[in-house]
Formats: structure tokens, C-alpha cells, sequence
């Protein structure tokens, strides 16, 4: 079951090898981490449509970005004409948990928005923010208690539980920060290369 929950982080993302990650890595820019003043999650406008912003595979044109990481990353998922009331079950990737109600699922941005705005997005346009909060590849369903429990924190103070998804994570979270040419403190890409090794 840790696998086959690990193997949730392959959703929505590009195919990357282990040393195409560690590529991608050592290409980010170090840099310490930059004030958090003026930032707010408004900042970042999300679940807007899952249409606008790349999605594809879902029920309809109705979808925002939650309902359709939902419906993506779920099993036997079922939903309304419009989008609402999705059911089903769903594996969190960082605990192999299975969560039976769309409740108790949270729609993780697997880099975090205020780790996005210290490592770069305090600079960008309303548009690149929406872009980013609404990313396939940056959204994650997780258990909403875990999620919590990450906060924004980076991987040098948090990883998931469930260490078969370390590989996984780690090859995410370098593929969405040089995708949005974000920069990387020191004990992160340590820590993500610490991550990669396991791959």
C-alpha cells in the first residue's frame, strides 16, 4: 500500500527521471528565502476553472481546479452536472491512508503558496499567481489532517510520513519550482537531494 499510495505523486506531473531531477535541481538558483511581508493566500486566487488552466480528463466544463484534482486523483469518483458533491475514495500519497469522503480530503499545493511567494512569486503578476495556485502539477489530494500538518513548510522541516513518497515528492516539487523559475534555500536542495537518493 505505501507504493501504490506513493505512486498518487505520478499524477499530473511530466514523467522525470532521477537524474533529470537532479538536473533540474542543482539548476535552481540558490537563494535564502525572502519576506514574507504582503503576503496573503488572496494573493493567490485558486479553484478557479479547471477548463482555464489546463486540466484535462474531467467530468465536464464546470470543474474548478479542486473539483478536478479530486476526480483525478480519486477511485470510482462520481459528481453532479456541475461539478459539486464529488464521491468516492481517495489514497493520500503521504500516509497511504484511504479517505472514503471528499471532506476529509484536502487539495494540497504541493509547494506551498507562502513558500512560492519567499522563493520568488512576490514578484509576479496576478495572472502567473492564479496559474500557479490552479496547476495541475502543483495540486495534490491529500487528508486534510496531514495537509494541516505540512503547512508551508519546505522539505528541510517537512516530508511525508510515508517514506516510499519521499522520491516522488521531491521529483514534484523540483519540477514545479523550475517551472516557475523559483529559487531554493541551501537545507532545501539538500534536503531534496537526501529525498532523490531514495529514487
Amino acid at each position: 500500500m505505501p507504493d501504490r499510495a506513493a505512486a498518487q505523486l505520478a499524477l499530473g506531473a511530466p514523467p522525470v527521471t532521477k537524474t533529470g531531477a537532479l538536473t533540474m535541481l542543482a539548476a535552481l538558483k540558490t537563494s535564502a528565502p525572502s519576506a514574507m511581508s504582503g503576503y496573503s493566500q488572496a494573493k493567490f486566487p485558486h479553484w478557479r476553472s479547471a477548463a482555464a488552466n489546463g486540466w484535462t480528463g474531467v467530468p465536464n466544463k464546470r470543474c474548478d481546479a479542486r473539483g478536478a484534482a479530486l476526480y483525478r486523483d480519486g477511485a470510482n469518483v462520481t459528481s453532479t452536472p456541475a461539478c459539486t458533491n464529488l464521491r468516492g475514495s481517495w489514497l493520500d500519497p503521504y500516509t497511504a491512508v484511504r479517505v472514503t469522503s471528499a471532506s476529509g480530503v484536502a487539495i494540497d499545493h504541493l509547494v506551498p503558496l507562502a513558500e512560492a511567494w519567499r522563493s520568488g512569486a512576490s514578484s509576479w503578476t496576478a495572472a502567473r499567481r492564479t496559474a500557479y495556485a490552479n496547476d495541475p502539477l502543483e495540486l495534490v489530494s491529500a487528508k486534510t489532517s496531514v495537509n494541516s500538518a505540512k503547512g508551508d513548510k519546505d522539505p528541510a522541516a517537512w516530508k511525508p510520513p510515508n517514506q516510499a513518497a519521499w522520491c516522488g515528492y521531491a521529483k514534484r516539487w523540483v519540477q514545479v519550482k523550475t517551472k516557475y523559475g523559483l529559487t531554493a534555500d541551501p537545507a532545501e536542495k539538500t534536503a531534496l537531494a537526501a529525498m532523490l537518493a531514495r529514487c
